[in-house]
């Protein structure tokens, strides 16, 4: 029985799974959009739009376009990710999750006929739910539409993942919220961090699920529990604070009256909400730089007389605008259910005054388009005035004039001279004229170039001068070569700009909020790079401190040995290495004599790659000889292969000869036959003196120096065997001529042989074995 149950059950699954696969229609991302291939990522991009404007669901109304949009988003996904592409084209899958990288043929068991196949319990997961299909984002698209729009309106992100359980939570709660702030205006964006990682880590994203808002290019974090009305909320607190002003029966003139000072309308609105409604708020931000909003309760008393003096409906929301006529709205609209499409059209059309005054650069490109070939031409009459009390006639007088106008090709604007000098220095000094004065003038490029005419007569808002502008604004509608001067315009004057200090204060203030905010709610893989940058600028501080204290503390301790007392011999520790390879942190330079116990160390049994730097002296030269060389030789005095000694050829005076005889390539050939001849004829020995070798007794090898000669001999008085054309020697062969050498300047060039000698530079003399010390020192 228990197997007839398993049977049935086994054959009722192989149905269930058979059905499913058999009714998972085949899908091909090419087909869908309609390209081949070998289509490139342009292509694709252009039919994928193409497609998506036509399907889109707010647009399409057939039964279909809503699967049709989704299976059109899904092609392009695949299509547009070259990985993804590349693994649909070689395995002919299209799930984000499918792990491509593995084998076909799942995991073979034994041999290649079975194997057990991974496919068969592959379950089709639904396509992605169409909230979040049509708004997915890419990096690209992100960089060049999502971040400036969002100077508009605020964008409420969602970051989650093909394989994110707890996203699945809040799936209801992100639809309802979409559906509800997506009709007011606020962008909605999804990003999949599995496909996007480019694009999740320059928002600051790292795990899943995360909720961000987005406002004028600037990323906050949602931190509280993913409800409805906290989302809500959270945009609105997106929105800067003073954005709606709220006015009463006290304030509603002033609000009105301002309009002179901004420059920028008025809109009125009436309903019986305490608080401000979100839309009327996302209307207000993406309109902030054209008009100024207020809003009025309705249900309270203190509004009553604003409502009476406008003669409101109060059971619909009501919206009045005003211009430079604060008497009379220029446009109302009312309606029980106000929508966004309605609200926009009614602000967009009635964002300029009837003669608005250009404050900036973004405002006169608006008002006096460039003439283009596919747009009727747009001329601007601009009258040129001053601020103070004799203008006002003038003034009002132009603006009764604009006020009648009727057509569009025409559009009215005044300028302060004082507030835009450059502007109106450059357009009246070829008819050297001054203020009040009008000028027609059409835009032919962005740079700044501009045909234009002043109007004849000047302007002093009399009849007969509203007569001659009308005139003179008909011959350039039929005949723009009326137009007979060009120049180039500088860039207008942002005269609304803040202070630098001011800008340079909200800056500060908005990074340190930012900077609190995300120390309060982040978690430390947030805030790792932040502390990780704090703590090793205190550890550099604080260790460069430290440092500085302790070698101040060695700096004021007396040296032990100045560089002019006798250095140190080794024969007070026998067996000991010379420790002058250590670097130097005293004024001296410890040498170390060769003699029967050291010779051995330092010299015979030294270690490969090591050289000691030995000098030849006497009882004599001694103190001078050691003094000069520890000043020569003291910048070298770091290096960890030299070591440093002297030989007293007092006490050895066959040990040279025996190395000299040994290497006889290290006698200059050009001296050496005048040398024998002095030797021969006065049966001296050869003085050495001041002379100093580079001993490498690991390789048998040496480079030698010879000490500078500075007596009369020209031809073999120079020094060194390191360079036969440009080096010199100094020996004398007799004990007479040893008062012509100058002690103190034998060791004048040494500096410069050691620089040679630690580039390698030198001639090395090779001796078959060391001559022994004890061997040759003379009995005492």
């Amino acid at each position: 029985l228990v197997f007839v149950s398993c049977c049935v059950w086994a054959i009722l699954l192989l149905a269930l799974f058979g059905d499913s696969l058999a009714s998972a229609p085949e899908f091909d991302p090419y087909n869908v959009l309609g390209v081949t291939r070998h289509a490139s990522q342009a292509e694709i991009k252009k039919v994928y739009k193409s497609l998506a404007r036509e399907w889109h669901p707010d647009k399409n109304k057939s039964p279909g376009a809503e699967d049709m949009f989704i299976k059109i988003t899904k092609s392009y996904e695949i299509l547009s990710n070259e990985e993804r592409r590349a693994n649909y084209d070689q395995f002919g899958q299209m799930d984000e999750n499918q792990n491509f990288a593995q084998a076909q043929q799942g995991f073979r068991h034994y041999h290649d006929s079975f194997y057990f196949d991974e496919s068969f319990f592959h379950f089709p997961r639904t396509s992605r739910d169409f909230t979040d299909s049509k708004h997915l984002f890419h990096y690209s698209q992100y960089i060049s539409e999502v971040l400036p729009d969002s100077f508009k309106r605020p964008y409420l992100i969602k970051i989650t993942s093909e394989w994110c359980f707890t996203c699945i939570h809040i799936e209801p709660v992100w639809k309802d919220t979409v559906q509800e702030l997506e009709p007011l205006g606020v962008g909605i964006g999804v990003v999949d961090i599995g496909y996007e990682r480019q694009l999740a880590n320059h928002l600051g994203a790292h795990r899943t699920p995360s909720i961000l808002g987005l406002i004028n290019g600037k990323v906050t974090f949602f931190h509280y529990a993913v409800v409805r009305e906290h989302l809500r909320q959270f945009v609105e607190s997106l929105l800067p604070q003073k954005l709606v002003e709220k006015v009463t029966d006290n304030s509603y003139l002033e609000f009105l009256n301002s309009w002179h000072e901004e420059n920028k309308p008025r809109v009125l609105m009436f309903d019986v909400a305490s608080n401000i409604p979100l839309l009327y708020k996302l209307t207000a931000f993406a309109y902030k730089d054209y008009v100024r909003f207020g809003y009025v309760d309705m249900g309270l008393t203190e509004t009553s007389k604003v409502v009476q003096r406008f003669n409101i409906n109060t059971y619909a929301p009501t919206m009045l605008l005003f211009k430079e006529n604060t008497d009379k709205p220029a446009d109302v609209i009312q309606a029980r259910g106000m929508k966004k499409q309605i609200i926009d059209e009614f602000v967009s059309n009635n964002r300029f005054l009837l003669v608005p005054r250009l404050v900036n650069q973004k405002l006169f490109d608006e008002l006096c388009p460039v003439k283009q070939i596919h747009r009727r031409r747009k001329f601007c009459v601009l009258l040129v005035t001053g601020e103070g009390e004799q203008f006002v006639s003038v003034n009002e007088a132009f603006f009764d004039f604009a006020s009648s106008n009727t057509k569009e090709v025409l559009r009215f604007a005044y300028v302060y001279q004082r507030q835009q000098q450059p502007l109106c220095d450059t357009l009246l000094k070829k008819e050297d004229t001054t203020p009040p004065q009008v000028i027609l003038l059409e835009r032919r490029n962005a740079t700044g170039r501009v045909f234009y005419r002043t109007v004849t007569g000047g302007w002093n808002g009399s009849d007969d001068d509203k007569h001659r502008l009308l005139e003179q604004l008909e011959l350039l509608q039929r005949d723009s070569s009326y137009l007979t001067h060009d120049a180039m315009l500088p860039e207008l004057n942002n005269e609304f700009a803040s202070m630098f200090l001011i800008q340079w204060i909200n800056t500060a203030y908005d990074y340190l909020a930012q900077f609190y905010f995300d120390l309060l709610y982040s978690n430390w893989r947030e805030m790792m790079p932040v502390l990780s940058l704090i703590f090793s600028a205190l550890f550099i501080l604080f260790g460069t401190v430290i440092i500085q204290a302790f070698s101040d503390a060695g700096e004021d301790k007396p040296a032990k040995q100045k560089p002019t007392q006798s250095p140190k011999t080794a024969e007070s520790s026998p067996g000991q290495e010379s420790t002058s390879s250590r670097p130097p942190k005293k004024s001296f330079v410890e040498v170390t004599e060769l003699t029967d116990i050291t010779y051995m160390s330092n010299l015979v049994r030294l270690k490969p790659g090591h050289i000691n730097v030995v000098l030849i002296l006497t009882d004599a030269s001694k103190q001078v000889l050691l003094r000069k060389f520890a000043k020569e030789v003291f910048s070298f005095s770091g290096s960890q292969t030299l070591h440093y000694s002297f030989l007293n050829v007092d006490k050895h005076s066959q040990w040279m000869d025996s190395l000299m005889e040994s290497a006889p390539d290290a006698r200059p050939s050009d001296c050496l036959d005048k040398e024998e001849e002095e030797e021969d004829s006065t049966s001296n020995k050869s003085d050495y003196t001041g002379h100093v070798l580079a001993l490498n007794g690991h390789k048998k090898y040496f480079c030698l120096f010879r000490p500078v000669f500075t007596g009369e001999e020209a031809e073999c008085s120079r020094w060194s065997d390191e360079d036969a054309s440009k080096a010199s020697r100094s020996r004398s062969s007799s004990r007479q001529k040893a008062t012509t050498l100058e002690i103190h300047h034998k060791l004048d060039r040494l500096g410069l042989w050691m620089e040679r000698l630690m580039e390698g530079t030198l001639p090395r003399h090779y001796v078959p074995a060391w001559p022994g010390l004890d061997t040759i020192t003379p009995q005492k």
